[in-house]
């Protein structure tokens, strides 16, 4: 193990360690070729390849570019491991030997190195002749933003590899590596996003009772929207209203007809982000009435609360404090305002999502500095493998 943030009474396994040079090839080779949401054919055919030299049998195809592979023989207990393939569309601003090169696009978020310890994992698990039960292993295509998790289940994924519980991990900067966060109850928020148009009649600065101010009208708006998460919703509910685009305007002695606003909006409940989905519509319709403007909102679901079942949580912590020792898992990590498609999966299967720490001094997520920690790597092999293991003998 190479960091020094690493603790040196971990339990990884011999047999995992001497995996990791091999593990650290795979993840540089992804990361080189990054593809975003339903495009990971290359990426797929990795994975493809990988399984095939370890020789598991798996299905291809699944949300254009998705793949399900089994351990098992489908008998017995059954549970599914998941890891997110995609990258993102960022110009990587990084000097590593293995640096993107396809134009615009890297992997800022660290889904190859979810995507290679989950191969790692496979290639430990399949090497164990004593498993109790069935592993599936889904390679999730589109996690950012386009839902892949959500097209893979419209294509029958739980249909055709039933089970009753699903897990997700993701790797986590800011948070020491050796360490990891497993909670019970919201992990990530719900979320959406919306447009705005405030339209009305543009006039002379210098004579606005001419017309109406539709830039007023607009900052009003966004004044009015800050009082739904301070106002409006119970106190003890975490959420946020947030504009991230405004646009009006082409000249100072204008007031221009049409202002256009767009952001998003977030809630540890799903109850939650829908009533503040109603509160900015209602908020939308009062200011169009106070200036007498036309006000035009259309809003996009997002992601739904990704929520641990309190059961697999503690499942999931047991796995991980077995790895890196039970002081070193932290069970009150305060959820997060990001959103995560997997999301999808835990409504249609209970299960837990985990963070997995990558270290106090990396660049965050979606930055263009961002590289996943090859450390972890191990780590992550280690935990999905002794999930797997306690899993199958508590399942029924």
């Amino acid at each position: 193990m190479k960091s020094t943030e690493l603790d040196s009474d971990m339990a990884v396994d011999r047999e995992i360690l001497e995996f990791e040079d091999e593990m650290r090839k795979w993840r540089h080779a992804l990361h080189r070729h990054p593809e975003t949401a339903f495009q990971e054919v290359e990426t797929s055919r990795f994975v493809a390849a990988r399984l095939d030299e370890m020789g598991i049998p798996y299905t291809a195809g699944l949300a254009h570019t998705g793949i399900v592979a089994q351990l098992g023989n489908g008998q017995g207990p059954k549970i599914a491991l998941r890891a997110d393939m995609d990258a993102l569309d960022i110009q990587e601003a990084t000097d590593l030997r293995y640096a993107s090169e396809v134009e615009g696009k890297m992997h800022a978020c660290g889904h190859d190195g979810h995507t290679t310890m989950l191969l790692g994992a496979a290639g430990v698990l399949s090497r164990k002749r004593d498993l109790p039960g069935t592993v599936y292993l889904i390679f999730q295509p589109a996690e950012e933003f386009e839902a892949g998790a959500r097209k893979m289940i419209e294509e029958g994924l739980f249909e055709r590899f039933p089970v009753s519980a699903v897990f997700g991990l993701h790797n986590w900067p800011g948070l020491a590596v050796g360490r990891a966060a497993v909670s019970s109850g919201p992990v990530m928020a719900g979320s959406g996003t919306f447009e705005i148009t405030v339209a009305g009649k543009g006039t002379h600065a210098g004579m606005p009772q001419t017309g109406t101010d539709q830039i007023l009208a607009a900052a009003r708006l966004i004044e009015n929207a800050q009082g739904i998460v301070s106002r409006e919703i119970n106190p003890g509910e975490a959420a946020a209203v947030s504009f991230t685009k405004i646009h009006g305007g082409t000249a100072f002695n204008v007031i221009p007809e049409t202002v256009h606003l767009a952001g998003t909006i977030r809630a540890l409940s799903d109850p939650t982000l829908a009533d503040i989905r109603e509160r900015l519509e209602h908020h939308a319709g009062i200011v169009g009435r106070q200036f007498g403007v036309e006000v035009t909102l259309s809003y996009t679901p997002g992601y739904p609360a990704t929520f641990n079942d309190p059961r697999y949580a503690a499942l999931a912590r047991s796995a991980a404090g077995a790895v890196l020792e039970d002081r070193h898992i932290d069970e009150q990590s305060p959820a997060s305002m990001g959103s995560e498609d997997f999301a999808f999966m835990l409504a249609q299967r209970p299960g837990a999502y985990i963070w997995l720490g990558a270290g106090t001094d990396r660049a965050g997520l979606h930055s263009p500095h961002y590289d996943f920690n090859d450390d972890l790597l191990p780590i992550g092999v280690a935990y999905w493998v002794k999930l797997a293991e306690l899993a199958l003998r508590q399942e029924p």
